[in-house]
């Protein structure tokens, strides 16, 4: 061998060929960063706004208002972005400040933002016959959480139908009880908003007065056809089609398992709590029957999770109860559904991570199933990124608004997870509030999936690996 061409270095009996008067390392190409994940998901993020301009303006015009004038730009913008966000705070109430037009463009925005900016656009795209292109199969993967692209406009079809008619049946069993007192109009009128904004986890209502369902807290029909679209709502088409496709609850996948699991089990932790409530402070619930306090508990830990409907008046809840409430609101529903919040999903493969590392597991899994360590450190970086929002939205607002703070972070919360239930205090926000709230339900809306997207599209292979060292914990 010529020893000024050629060296060997010998490893573990293998060996190792380097050219001599040249760098050691190894040479590895490094590709092109791909745009097209930030693109797509910076053309959500767009269309997102954009619907809420659109709105906005329209809700800013006179017919638009029952007093027939001009509606201040803050509150038409604040009222569009809970809309299309799906959140149901409100700063005006929506029965008697807006016309039937105001609230027509409400319930059209919340329809749109239930199902989506990109699955709504692909829907008018096959009504009018057009192809669906790759691009646009690329932002309803992303828009729904999904990966794979084959399929992708078959499932948008059957969500949209299993969406309208869960929608046209929830109104017919709301028609059952809003036909009596009303006229046959406004009785359809009301079915069919509340039905929608129920199914979409919106929380609007146009009962008047900011009373949303406190009037029917005694009605098991009212409460529990609202309980039961906030549920279908909330655990993602993917899920139910999973449940249904699969032949017994061992061949459901890892995703919709964790779904199930945890949403039951926080749906039992909060009717706990809120049971605890009645019994420690009785006037919480009214003087209601025993079977009521069942059924009130019950319907306030379903839409704690991202619906904003209520049956109390929250702000006579005790504060552990209000912070509990927040906890629910900030895990939200299941990722690709109408909720809000950090999602059931990624709460649950924490949750199953720390019981795996108590009980001394290597490596971390549910169901015999192990999680891969890219979505594990993606699900820590939104949970601790999300903390940090509602942290910085709280402390801007304790520094504008003259409430407790227990109540603005529970405003802060619920405008995060596009929940919408309210203390009382968001009809009574500065503009600046007005301002950080309708922020905080935009970013809460698509801060989540915005973040998920950016990190995925940043991850790369990595071209070498550092030592590992210990470090003190605990």
């Amino acid at each position: 061998m010529d020893e000024k061409r050629d060296s060997s270095i010998s490893r573990g009996g293998d060996a190792f060929h380097i050219p001599r008067g040249r760098s050691w390392r190894a040479r590895i190409p490094i590709l092109p960063r791909q745009r097209t994940g930030s693109s797509l998901s910076r053309t959500l993020i767009l269309g997102f706004a954009g619907l809420i301009v659109i709105g906005g303006i329209l809700l800013m015009l006179p017919v638009s208002s029952a007093a027939g004038q001009v509606t201040p730009a803050v509150n038409a913008f604040f009222t569009s972005t809970s809309a299309v966000c799906v959140t149901g705070l409100v700063v005006v109430d929506t029965g008697t400040y807006w016309s039937s037009f105001g609230q027509g463009v409400i319930l059209a925005l919340i329809q749109i933002g239930g199902f989506g900016f990109m699955t709504s656009a692909t829907l008018l795209m096959l009504a009018f016959g057009r192809r669906i292109g790759l691009r646009e199969r690329l932002l309803i993967g992303e828009s729904m959480g999904l990966s794979r692209l084959g399929g992708l406009v078959k499932i948008v079809r059957r969500m949209a139908i299993f969406t309208l008619l869960a929608e046209g049946i929830g109104a017919a069993v709301f028609f059952i009880r809003f036909s009596a007192g009303n006229p046959l109009k406004l009785a359809v009128w009301k079915s069919a908003f509340h039905s929608i904004s129920a199914f979409n986890n919106a929380g609007f209502d146009i009962f008047g007065n900011f009373q949303s369902l406190t009037n029917y807290r005694g009605d098991p029909l009212v409460v529990l056809a609202t309980a039961a679209l906030i549920f279908l709502g909330g655990i993602s088409f993917m899920v139910i089609l999973d449940v249904f496709k699969s032949r017994g609850p061992g061949r459901l996948s890892l995703d919709t398992k964790l779904v199930l699991i945890t949403t039951g089990s926080l749906l039992a932790a909060g009717v706990f709590v809120m049971l605890l409530t009645e019994f420690i402070e009785p006037a919480a619930f009214g003087d209601v029957s025993l079977a009521q306090k069942g059924l009130i508990a019950f319907f306030q830990s379903v839409t704690a999770r991202t619906a904003g409907f209520t049956l109390v008046n929250m702000g006579t809840l005790a504060q552990y109860a209000l912070f509990f409430t927040m906890f629910l609101m900030f895990v939200g529903g299941a990722a690709g559904s109408t909720a809000g919040g950090i999602k059931v999903n990624t709460f649950g493969m924490l949750a199953a991570t720390i019981w795996s590392t108590i009980r001394g597991r290597e490596q971390a899994g549910a169901f015999g199933r192990e999680f891969s360590s890219q979505q594990l450190y993606r699900a820590i970086a939104v949970v601790i990124l999300s903390l940090g929002l509602v942290a910085l939205v709280a402390f801007l607002l304790s520094l504008h608004e003259d409430a407790s703070f227990i109540n603005l972070l529970f405003e802060t919360v619920s405008a995060f997870g596009t929940v919408g239930l309210s203390t009382g205090i968001t009809p009574t926000l500065s503009l600046a509030g007005r301002i950080i709230i309708t922020i905080t339900m935009f970013v809460g809306r698509l801060g989540p999936l915005a973040l998920t997207l950016a990190l995925m599209q940043r991850q790369r292979p990595s071209q070498y690996r550092y030592p590992e060292e210990t470090v003190r914990i605990g």
